[in-house]
């Protein structure tokens, strides 16, 4: 057997270095990515605030282990901003969504307006005050809709409400600890039906009042946390189209895939099947920091009917902190569960007794002694999802979609220039595959708010291709 030729070798030697290189690499302990030694960090030579963040974002994390220099930046980014805000970050709770995604603060959708679709909405304080953002209302199934509609909530408010201030809303109930990352965006609401039903049709009629109006209120991202009452190949159904037609005209149309995953065929439905789209599932982080804990939430899934494999990507959906309809009993019950979950034993007779009539099951049990009084409040608090009087958390794709609108905001504040399909290629490019989950599921894996931002801000210094 002869020697090999100089293409031969060079290729043989090229091969030989990868495998040293890959030789090298080590996994973080915390986020499972694979880093060269130098890359790894001494838990010893970490803050302490890291270490307890370590610590309970990693089950079985010991300092010994080390971590990454991206774990350590998240860390230390976390823990200031819970400092800021005046929580301890060993003391556990719901944490925001800017929080658990990494991303910045300087880019807050500042200039961008954003449109939702819903069910109905309501003027919620995270979104109009200290300013009111909220630009525009309609409701295309109502012709005498007004704005002040939005002062009095009902049954159908709930849904809107929560979606928009997940996206936008800048946590004034909170005082700037619960706000969506494009806090400073502008809105308009557009009702699509009621809190019964939301038909494909209104669906239809709202994203073709949008295309009628973008311009005159400058709408650059569309949220749509709905979907049609059937699958429908795009190129025959009416919603579909005008999906598409959407993404022509400058809009990028953000949609929830849906939480049929564990039905049979899963079935991706109508605006969220349209090809220029982009569809976004849900993943459980368990309330994490670190990527490794991430798994997927009940999420729908492709193909779809023409074929197309949805999602494109995923972003928290499940632990998402949402606002309460002010002024409703589920309201009234939570900020009574809060109060009692912060006072001392001692005081929950008498806050019971001076709060009749807002939980029977609390009335009932008031006579109890206050350590069984307790474990009744903490268990209607995990039943009722309550983070404080004005906020619980929320499950569904219906809300990992409008956290991804809200990185496609700041993403356009960073560059103004970018059009829908290089929305979606640099939301696509810069997710972070999961490990152990079926791609079918994830797409292109979960959404990573600070990298997208970042490769916006650079294609402003180095214009991306048209597309």
């Amino acid at each position: 057997m002869g020697s090999p030729s100089a293409p031969e070798a060079d290729e043989a030697s090229r091969a030989l270095s990868s495998r040293r290189r890959d030789d090298l690499l080590l996994l973080c302990p915390v986020c499972r990515r694979e880093v060269p030694p130098e890359g790894l960090r001494r838990g010893d030579a970490v803050s302490h605030d890291v270490r307890a963040l370590a610590e309970s974002n990693a089950p079985g994390w010991r300092p010994a282990d080390g971590l990454c220099a991206e774990c350590e930046g998240r860390f230390t980014a976390a823990a200031g901003y819970l400092r800021d805000h005046g929580r301890d970050p060993r003391a556990g709770g719901i944490l925001p969504t800017a929080v658990r995604l990494g991303a910045g603060d300087r880019f807050r959708g500042r200039g961008v307006t954003v449109a939702f679709l819903d069910a109905g909405f309501f003027a919620h304080p995270d979104l109009v005050e200290p300013r009111d953002r909220i630009v525009r209302f309609m409701d295309v199934t109502n012709g005498r809709q007004r704005r002040s509609d939005l002062d009095h909530p009902d049954h159908s408010s709930w849904h809107g409400m929560m979606t928009s201030v997940v996206a936008c809303g800048n946590g004034r109930l909170s005082r700037g600890f619960y706000r969506g990352l494009a806090s400073e965006a502008r809105l308009v609401l557009v009702k699509c039906g009621d809190g019964q039903r939301v038909p494909h049709d209104d669906i239809r009629r709202g994203l073709e009042w949008v295309l009628r109006n973008h311009a005159r209120y400058r709408i650059r991202v569309v949220n749509v946390s709905l979907g049609g009452d059937y699958e429908a190949p795009y190129l025959h159904d009416r919603l579909s189209q005008a999906a598409e037609r959407c993404a022509r005209a400058g809009l990028l149309v953000c949609a929830a895939v849906g939480n049929k995953g564990r039905e049979p065929g899963h079935p991706v439905l109508p605006p969220a099947s349209a090809p220029s789209v982009l569809t976004v599932g849900a993943l459980d982080d368990d309330n994490r920091l670190a990527f490794s804990a991430y798994r997927l939430h009940h999420s729908s899934y492709g193909p779809t009917v023409d074929g197309l494999q949805k999602p494109e990507v995923v972003a928290p959906g499940i632990w998402v902190a949402a606002p309460i309809l002010p002024g409703t009993p589920t309201a009234a019950q939570a900020a009574l569960l809060h109060r009692l979950d912060e006072a001392p034993d001692e005081q929950l007779p008498a806050i019971l007794a001076a709060s009749p009539g807002v939980d029977p099951e609390l009335d009932a049990a008031r006579a109890h002694p206050p350590s069984a009084l307790r474990e009744v409040v903490r268990e209607k608090v995990r039943q009722n999802n309550v983070i404080t009087g004005d906020y619980k958390h929320v499950d569904g794709s219906s809300f990992a979609a409008p956290i991804v609108t809200s990185v496609a905001a700041q993403m356009l504040e960073a560059n103004s220039s970018l059009t829908p399909q290089q929305l979606k290629h640099l939301l696509v490019t810069t997710a972070r595959r999961l490990g152990d989950v079926e791609v079918d599921r994830q797409g292109w894996g979960a959404v990573d708010a600070e990298k997208a931002v970042l490769v916006a801000l650079a294609a402003r210094r180095r214009p991306l291709q048209k597309t």
